[in-house]
């Protein structure tokens, strides 16, 4: 099985040589070489690799956050290389396939290659599958962190989306839940026929909408189950339509 891998770690020392240890490996080729997490997130958009190396402690977004942002778009399998085994057991509860102490060792990256291998090997959808598109969405769960937890949301949970510049706010219940994510990429990831965007800066599950209410100034709103009021500029015809539908 050839490999396509990325490797984020923000010392070059570190990318370099694990970038020499990989060359000596059959079937695996390096896609991207990434300093920061940010790039990394960029990188697993652009190439949709079969596995991510990645480093822990870095500047701006950490490995974990790493983690949080690609996991609404794809689902690599993900190797930590980090100098610190402090973060074993959390790296593992994050689902990854190894844990690499630098600096590493050959044996010991042939070893991982081995089990990365197996665990595609044994995935129920091939690698091009694994990247969301509205066909996959429905069955995928967000993850989204708060401090040290890590929480999976399924859309079925949602009562709404809202935009908050680069992030989307999901509305679950009393709690709210920050997600790295544009609306449109949203859109497009769940179901049309649960969802609907109301406006630039909504989304509501249709099954939570209990009224629709026009305000002052021909400014209106969807109600919800609970109470929750979301602005709509979309046609109140059209929202009707999809509601009466559901």
């Amino acid at each position: 099985m050839n490999l396509e891998v990325v490797i984020v770690d923000d010392e070059r020392i570190g990318r370099q040589r694990l970038r020499r240890l990989l060359a000596k490996e059959p079937e695996v080729e390096v896609v991207a070489e990434c300093a920061d997490g940010s790039t990394a997130v960029e990188a697993v958009k652009e190439h949709a690799p079969d596995l991510l190396f990645l480093d822990i402690q870095m500047p701006g977004l950490d490995g974990f956050q790493v983690i949080d942002f690609i996991a609404p778009i794809a689902q690599p399998a993900v190797v930590f290389v980090t100098a610190f085994d402090k973060h074993a057991v959390h790296a593992f509860e994050t689902c990854a396939v190894d844990y690499l102490l630098k600096p590493v060792a050959p044996a010991r990256l042939a070893k991982t290659l081995q089990r990365v291998r197996a665990y595609l090997s044994a995935s129920p959808l091939p690698i091009a599958a694994r990247i969301l598109t509205g066909a996959t969405a429905t069955t995928q769960r967000f993850t989204v962190r708060s401090g040290q937890r890590t929480s999976f949301v399924a859309p079925e949970q949602i009562d709404w989306i809202e935009a908050d510049g680069n992030y989307a706010i999901l509305h679950v219940g009393a709690q709210n839940h920050l997600l790295r994510e544009t609306m449109s990429a949203l859109e497009e990831q769940l179901a049309a026929g649960d969802f609907l965007r109301v406006s630039r800066s909504a989304i509501v599950r249709l099954e939570r909408v209990k009224e629709m209410h026009a305000g002052a100034g021909g400014h209106h709103f969807v109600l919800l189950n609970d109470g929750q009021r979301v602005p709509v500029t979309r046609s109140v015809r059209d929202i009707q339509a999809r509601v009466r539908s559901r």
